[in-house]
């Protein structure tokens, strides 16, 4: 399972972050350094059994477009099916339930399917009886501390000469010392009696 850097309308980025591989992946897989304000979303998925998820053949109503792939489709339907995608969702996963059509929407994507334009988000099983829990987060990396402060390489000829200034910048600007504003009181409303019938 990947983790990806995610950009503008690019939800699995070059930048990846693999969970639990094996030899030969950790070999191939391709090491990213993080920077500030990149954003990833990461994927954390758990398995009570040997973790090795299967596509069973189920079909699939979540797809993507590839914007990489290019092909004139034949069929009118289909170049339609791919237009409203184009349009609607750009780079970004759909379902198709999102179409008023499901069935229709159904056929039309097989084309698109088979020619790479679009890629399925295939449903994956592990073996009958297992737990499997997966957690989704979205990162977006932060620069929270500036290092550590090197005040001993600043040194200045200008010193505070008096002794009450040295004493005050020595204390600290705690909110327990300082005293409390007390609160106005409003004074009470009066209710005033209901207007009668004259």
């Amino acid at each position: 399972m990947l983790s990806h850097r995610l950009k503008q309308h690019v939800i699995d980025g070059e930048k990846t972050i693999i969970q639990n591989p094996r030899d030969q992946q950790k070999k191939d897989h391709e090491k990213a350094e993080f920077e500030v304000h990149e954003v990833y979303a990461v994927d954390v998925l758990v398995s009570s059994g040997e973790g090795k998820a299967k596509d069973a053949g189920q079909r699939t109503t979540i797809y993507i477009r590839d914007p990489s792939k290019q092909y004139g489709l034949k069929m009118k339907t289909s170049c339609a099916f791919f237009s409203d995608v184009k349009r609607c969702f750009d780079a970004m996963p759909f379902t198709l339930r999102a179409f008023e059509d499901e069935k229709k929407a159904q056929m039309r994507v097989v084309e698109c399917a088979k020619h790479e334009l679009r890629q399925p988000f295939n449903v994956l099983y592990e073996k009958e009886g297992e737990f499997v829990a997966q957690f989704k987060l979205t990162a977006l990396l932060m620069q929270i501390t500036s290092g550590p402060s090197a005040l001993d390489l600043y040194k200045s000829e200008i010193k505070v000469q008096d002794a009450e200034l040295k004493a005050l910048l020595q204390s600290t600007a705690s909110s327990k010392t300082q005293k409390k504003k007390k609160k106005r009181k409003l004074p009470r409303l009066q209710r005033m009696p209901p207007v009668g019938k004259h």
